[in-house]
């Protein structure tokens, strides 16, 4: 039986995990001595100060409790020391979960309490719902766990960029670990031991008809180059490109499926995490170029499909300043003249993913968009020669149905939102910004707005990519108008109806996502956390809906079924996934 991927880096690890383990060994500081040692008996009053029995100190020990008990040194690292990692034990550090001094009663709160979040220090409290706003998560908190709540400094701590390489290594190191490319090509299903697909076409499969930024051709074109290349040329190749490869590895990993759900996460951790160190060999922050700004857009796409939103969000941060940095944000004809068009076709392809990335990332979680400053415009796009187009419908007009719609949502949601102000001032200006958005979803092409179970599952079968795209269109769409349509202040009521339509198109194709791509839907964490806010909104608004309202009302019928329906969806993973465990019971309560 032959081993998972992860298994071939596990002698690799280890050996740098013991070199770690000794270097940290040699420059811990010695032992305290123990608490326990005898004091002689003696009366305070008739000893001198310099003849006192030393007093217990009150500062907490920094190494973990593991270590504690089995009194051996501790390289007092975070989350998890590299001693516990060999020997695979939970991590608990005494400084943090097990201070040795009560904290005072007038303390505002523990180490280990929940957050503060008030301007007394009271503890953190749910917070009133918002129906346009239930699903979000204002400064990265939210009473519901929508991002996995466990620490991670994005360069320190095990997860996600854990720390397997050295610092003499170089780029060399990196490469080492890289698959060879027949490995890299496909992966084993243990189960039946039979070659299932090719990780590199996986991400080109379920990654790029969403977010279509990489040429394949050129990419196949230099990834087959590098492989040409010998053993000492690989190591003084690009790292950026090294860089993309691996990410690419990761995200494959992700939509493919495992026996083993721990192996694939560990092997998709060590993917990215060799990533960010092939970046980091390149030195990306002071040289961006068109391969690390790609790699960096997946990056932040895996930290979220990772449920680590607020990692996603820092990283996307220097994302931008990346992109910046290199003049994406500004018009190729502008600014770089002498280019060839596919060059021009290519830096607007990457600025939208960008751009894409950002805005609905900020509709997520509340918070302002960044990518602000552009004068780049989606009708600069030119379409080319898609054999595969389907009535207008292809990449091209993919990309520009979307790069349109995220222009508007960052005009008149994201910006509102993130300062807490209402989205529509009056009924007056919600009718106006109804209608802007219905003008943009009519300029779709037309398989991307014929919406129905039917007409999607035709549109599968001929072409699964644009039935993919169609989906998260869609989605995204009619999320952003369900919040439109869900604002409500002093001045204007929530538009019940509008709500309800709205919240059941999204959801709505989500499920049919599930349907066609059952494997890929739990990984999408962005879609599936729209899914997630629309069915609150909906069970809010069933909840309370107004007393006169009929019982076998059409339309509170199917929001109530939509909402089971998203209940038994999520149940499906919540035996191994905490979040979709407390989803499963915050929606339940409505029903």
């Amino acid at each position: 039986m032959e081993a998972p991927l992860a298994a071939q880096f596990g002698q690799e690890r280890t050996a740098v995990e013991q070199l770690q383990l000794a270097s940290a060994a040699s420059q811990s500081p010695p032992q305290e001595p123990s608490n326990n040692t005898h004091q002689p008996q003696s009366d305070p009053n008739d000893t001198p100060d310099s003849a006192k029995a030393p007093r217990r100190r009150n500062k907490p020990s920094l190494s973990c409790q593991a270590c504690t008990n089995k009194k051996t040194k501790c390289d007092r690292g975070r989350p998890r020391c590299l001693a516990c990692l060999k020997r695979r034990e939970s991590h608990r550090a005494l400084g943090i979960d097990t201070p040795r001094k009560k904290p005072k009663q007038t303390s505002t709160a523990s180490s280990s309490g929940p957050v503060s979040n008030g301007q007394n220090g009271s503890k953190s409290v749910e917070r009133r719902p918002s129906r346009s706003s239930t699903g979000s998560s204002p400064k990265l908190l939210s009473n519901v766990p929508f991002s996995h709540p466990t620490m991670s400094n994005l360069f320190k701590a095990e997860h996600p960029f854990s720390n397997y390489w050295t610092h003499q290594g170089g780029l060399q190191e990196v490469i080492g670990v890289l698959p060879s490319r027949e490995q890299a090509d496909m992966y084993v299903q243990l189960s039946s031991l039979i070659i299932s697909t090719c990780l590199i076409a996986k991400y080109f499969d379920s990654v790029d008809p969403v977010y279509p930024m990489i040429h394949r051709e050129s990419f196949e074109r230099d990834y087959s180059y590098f492989w040409s290349l010998g053993p000492s040329e690989r190591n003084t190749s690009d790292g950026s490109l090294v860089a993309l490869i691996f990410v690419m590895l990761a995200m494959g990993t992700q939509f493919v499926e495992l026996p083993s759900l721990e192996e694939k996460e560990q092997t998709a951790e060590f993917y990215v995490s060799a990533s960010h160190q092939a970046l980091r060999m390149f030195s990306y922050l002071g040289r961006p170029s068109m391969r690390s700004i790609q790699t960096m857009v997946l990056i932040t796409y895996f930290l979220m499909n990772d449920n680590h939103a607020s990692d996603a969000w820092a990283f996307a941060g220097v994302l931008i300043r990346q992109a910046y940095a290199l003049g994406l944000n500004r018009d190729p004809s502008l600014i770089v003249p002498n280019a060839s068009a596919p060059e021009k076709q290519q830096r607007r392809k990457v600025w939208q993913a960008v751009f894409l990335q950002d805005t609905f990332l900020t509709v997520i979680l509340k918070l302002p968009p960044s990518a602000t400053h552009t004068d780049v415009r989606p009708e600069g796009l030119t379409e080319s020669d898609d054999p595969l187009a389907d009535n207008g419908a292809n990449d091209t007009s993919f990309i520009r149905s979307m790069w349109t719609l995220a222009e508007k949502v960052q005009e008149t949601v994201c910006t509102p939102r993130a300062l807490d102000q209402p989205i529509c001032q009056s009924l007056t200006d919600r009718t106006r910004m109804v209608s802007s958005f219905s003008r943009i979803y009519k300029s779709f092409p037309l398989p991307f707005r014929t919406f129905n179970e039917t007409s999607i599952c035709e549109l599968a079968r001929r072409s699964r990519r644009l039935a993919r795209q169609t989906l998260f269109l869609t989605s995204n769409y009619f999320h952003c108008l369900m919040l439109i349509h869900a604002d409500e202040h002093d001045d204007m009521e929530c538009d019940v109806k509008g709500t309800l339509e709205a919240a059941h198109e999204a959801v709505n194709s989500f499920f049919l996502f599930h349907t066609l791509f059952d494997g890929e839907a739990g990984v999408w964490f962005h879609f599936q956390h729209r899914a997630f806010s629309e069915a609150l909104v909906i069970a809010e608004l069933v909840k309370n809906k107004p007393p006169g309202s009929a019982a076998m009302d059409p339309l509170y019928l199917n929001a109530k079924t939509d909402v089971v329906k998203m209940v038994g969806i999520l149940q499906l993973s919540s035996d191994h996934d905490i979040v979709a465990r407390t989803r499963v019971s915050v929606l339940s309560k409505y029903l």
